[in-house]
């Protein structure tokens, strides 16, 4: 007698949401099964990976497979150009951490000519992260929704000390995608999304950020969040956790000793970037399989193996 495996599908299912306009617009979620569980039933709209670039350019690229990347590009316009050639790259993320009052504190006014520059070159979706001062954030997102109306971007994130600013303007006056940053906790992400949704954000207009960091890092308190997440939104039935996630992997893993020691300092550790690479790599991994449906990076080998991973099985 042949083995015939029980098929779990839920009846529940992620909320299907919309980034960007046009040909290159891009769905996440929509499943009604776990993460990757194909032979329950298939998944339309499979996990996307954004590119990360910052407002400090090409500083930004300190390895030498971003230098070659990149090569010849001067502004960060004509980086987020060269970033839609990225195999397995479905969006953009336009990180505004130089916006910090306690770094550099670039203007608001400057950081949204910014992000003016990459949307019209580009016909990719476009992710804004902010610099994580709720105030600062709160302003520029409010300012960049305004000066990309219609182009159906995310601001990533508003968190409880600014939901209602962010909410009311991004979500409500410029009918943007708003994303709930809350801090590797369920209880907190889904009292965030409650009350965005009170506020008048539409539940289709909500991405999550639940938490995130390096793999190795207190990794293991993302990865219980993020089955608590799906187990809710699918098993449950949870309306206030059927949002899909959206976590930034790039800004963690590349921040990390292993990333950063040099060769010099470390020798006994290999390379640099390779180390670098495969801590992304390795994150990347584990947040899709534990429920993101998409996931923000940096490096192109990096990109490119999850990528692959992600085709292979879906």
């Amino acid at each position: 007698m042949s083995f015939v495996p029980k098929k779990q599908a839920f009846n529940s299912k992620i909320n299907a949401v919309t980034l960007g306009t046009g040909d290159k617009a891009i769905v996440l979620g929509g499943q009604n099964v776990l993460p990757f569980y194909t032979f329950d039933a298939p998944i339309e709209n499979k996990p996307k990976i954004g590119v990360e670039l910052t407002d400090a350019g090409m500083a930004l690229c300190t390895v030498p497979g971003l230098q070659a990347f990149y090569e010849g590009c001067t502004t960060v316009a004509d980086m987020a150009k060269r970033a839609e050639t990225m195999p397995g790259a479905s969006f953009l993320c336009l990180h505004m951490e130089g916006a910090d009052p306690n770094g550099e504190n670039k203007s608001v006014e400057e950081c949204v000519e910014l992000a003016k520059s990459v949307a019209a070159v580009t016909d990719m979706p476009l992710v804004i992260m902010g610099c994580k001062n709720v105030d600062k954030d709160a302003e520029l997102f409010s300012k960049v929704a305004e000066a990309l109306a219609g182009k159906n971007i995310l601001v990533l994130s508003a968190r409880e000390e600014n939901y209602k600013t962010v909410g009311a303007s991004a979500g409500l006056a410029y009918n943007q995608k708003v994303g709930a940053e809350s801090a590797v906790d369920i209880n907190l992400a889904k009292q965030l999304n409650t009350v965005m949704t009170q506020l008048g954000v539409s539940a289709q207009s909500i991405i999550m950020n639940a938490g995130s960091a390096a793999a190795g890092y207190g990794y293991e308190y993302v990865a219980s969040t993020l089955d608590r997440i799906k187990a809710a939104a699918l098993q449950q039935g949870d309306a206030q956790l059927q949002m899909p996630i959206m976590t930034p992997v790039s800004p963690d893993t590349w921040g990390v000793k292993e990333a950063v020691m040099s060769e010099a300092d470390m020798p006994e550790w290999g390379s640099q970037e390779e180390r670098g690479v495969e801590m992304e790599i390795t994150t990347a991994a584990a947040c899709l399989a534990g429920g993101s449906d998409a996931v923000i990076m940096r490096h192109p080998a990096a990109i490119e193996a999850i990528s692959k991973m992600i085709d292979a099985l879906i």
